[in-house]
This record gives structure tokens, C-alpha cells and sequence, in this order.
């Protein structure tokens, strides 16, 4: 096991470094002087050049690139243009309420979407089968901005059962989680149903039955076991998704969070902050997606067999 990590460790620097060069290259392209931005409306050439030389941005891009590369080596993800501290201070302290987020919408999602799947298939070609295919199809299709937005409308605004925004208590999060985890749902309600289909008429179920096990132990005893692969799947990116990419519900609902700092980093050229946060994301996603590989191998010895050996 301890092989398999460090491979997919060592698969995941490539992606890294690909992120920290292209986010760094992004932010010159891009139009925009983010000293401008800092400085307002009243300004002269000296103030400008002074600035620049403070902040490095008049150096040659290849120096600055190899001066970023060596403050990531140390840990350093530089210091906010905006807030004046230190960048990981930054990320830290936003960082609690993104994965807050994104566990409450992961349990939503499992928990509601494995459900819905599971009485679909059994009821399967009723008018219940019908509706649980339409409410995932729409879960899917929909935008994120667009759910929230809805949320906010008809439960926040016009019903009032659930504060519109904001960050407080527990009641805070359940619009921002249900927004979040709706595509989630949506596609474990669709895998879960299409998989329980197939599975009951296998040999394995049929025997089960015939040892007079209830229909509960059935499901959720045998028929599950097989489908830990394809939903450790679809958990574990999109799980990985809201931990690096919230940024739409965190915005949309005022959540302090990861995604909103690096959308206000966005919206006032904030370079490092910028930069900061596209790596931590980045690292963030690889490292789920190295969890996942873990679980695949934990889960099917089959896996960790193919994997070592490969090795």
C-alpha cells in the first residue's frame, strides 16, 4: 500500500508544476495592471515605478518565474497585494469553511442521491421511477449559479424557512450545501439506479434470496459491495471539485470561503493571492484524487494486485 501512494504522489508532481507554471504565465497575459488597482484613482509615474519595484513586477519574467518557484519550494506563497498577509495565513484561515461546505453537500448528496436511486430501481417503470429520471436529468443539467440562485428566491426570500446568505450557524449552510451537491445527487441517483437494475437478476442475488435474507440485506449487503468502485468514483472528483472550485455558491452565497477569496483575488488583480490559490486547489484535487486511488486498491484487492505488480 505504502508503494501505491508514493507512486501516485510522484504521478501528481507533474500536475503541480504544470498549474504553477500556467497560472503564473496567466497572470502577465492577462489584461490589467494589478498595481493600478492597488494604487486607485489618483496616482503619478513615480508612485507607479516605486510600487512595481516593491513588488518585484519590474524584474524580467523569467526571474520573477524563478523567484515564484523557489518561494513555493520553502512554503512560501508570497504576501496579498490586498490584505498585506501572508497568502497561506490567507488560505488557512478560509479553508475550515470550504470544506465545511463541501462535506455538507457530499452528505447530502450521497445520502439523498444512493436513496433515490435505490427506490427508483424498485420501483422501476412506475410514475416514481419517472420522476426520480426527470428530477436527475434537470439535477444535471442545471448550473450551480442557477440552483442557488433559485434557493435563495423561493426558500430564503419568499418562504423565509432558511437565511438567503451569509455565514452563522447550521442553518447557514443548508441552502450553500444542497446548491452545491444537486449535480452530485443528480449522478448518484442515475449510477445508483442503473447499477441496482443490472445487478438483482445476477446469480449472487438470486442466491441470496433463495438463503431467505430479507430484501433490505440483499441491497444493501450483497448488491453494494460491488458498486464501492464506481461511487468511490463519482465522490472522490467531485468531492475534490468543491474543496478546489466552490466558487460560484461560496460567491453567490457571501460563504467566506477558499473560492471567494480567489474570486476577490480576481477582481482586484491580487497576483499572489491568485497564484496562491490556484495551487492550493490544484493540490488539493491531486491529493483526493491520490485518497481515491488508495480506497480503489483498499476496496478491490484486485486493484492493489494489478498495481504492485505493474510496480
Amino acid at each position: 500500500m505504502l508503494l501505491i501512494i508514493i507512486k501516485r504522489f510522484f504521478h501528481g508532481i507533474p500536475v503541480i508544476l504544470g498549474v504553477i507554471t500556467i497560472s503564473f504565465i496567466l497572470m502577465y497575459v492577462a489584461p490589467g495592471d494589478p498595481v493600478l488597482a492597488l494604487v486607485g484613482d489618483y496616482y503619478d509615474d513615480a508612485t507607479l515605478d516605486n510600487l512595481r519595484h516593491q513588488l518585484g513586477l519590474d524584474r524580467p519574467l523569467p526571474v520573477q518565474y524563478g523567484i515564484y518557484l523557489q518561494r513555493i519550494a520553502t512554503g512560501d506563497l508570497g504576501t496579498s497585494f490586498v490584505t498585506g498577509r501572508p497568502v497561506w495565513d490567507d488560505l488557512a484561515e478560509k479553508f475550515p469553511y470550504t470544506l465545511q461546505l463541501a462535506l455538507a453537500a457530499m452528505l447530502i448528496a450521497i445520502i439523498t442521491g444512493v436513496l433515490l436511486g435505490v427506490f427508483s430501481a424498485l420501483k422501476k417503470n412506475t410514475v416514481w421511477d419517472k420522476l426520480s429520471i426527470v428530477l436527475s436529468l434537470a439535477g444535471v443539467s442545471a448550473p450551480v449559479f442557477w440552483v442557488a440562485l433559485l434557493l435563495i428566491l423561493w426558500v430564503g426570500v419568499y418562504l423565509q424557512w432558511l437565511p438567503p446568505t451569509g455565514y452563522g450557524g447550521l442553518k447557514f449552510l443548508v441552502l450553500p450545501a444542497i446548491a452545491l451537491g444537486t449535480r452530485s445527487m443528480a449522478m448518484l441517483t442515475r449510477l445508483t439506479r442503473a447499477f441496482m437494475l443490472d445487478t438483482m437478476n445476477e446469480d449472487y442475488i438470486t442466491t441470496a434470496r433463495a438463503k431467505g435474507l430479507s430484501e433490505r440485506m440483499v441491497i444493501f449487503k450483497h448488491a453494494f459491495r460491488n458498486m464501492a468502485i464506481p461511487l468511490i468514483t463519482i465522490i472522490g472528483l467531485d468531492f475534490g471539485s468543491y474543496v478546489s472550485g466552490a466558487v460560484l455558491t461560496e460567491s453567490v452565497f457571501g460563504w467566506p470561503g477558499v473560492g471567494r477569496f480567489a474570486l476577490n483575488a480576481i477582481m482586484k488583480r491580487d497576483f499572489p493571492a491568485i497564484q496562491g490559490s490556484v495551487l492550493f486547489m490544484a493540490v488539493v484535487f491531486v491529493m483526493v484524487n491520490i485518497l481515491v486511488d488508495i480506497l480503489y486498491a483498499w476496496v478491490d484487492p484486485r486493484i492493489r494486485e494489478r498495481i504492485t505488480n505493474a510496480e
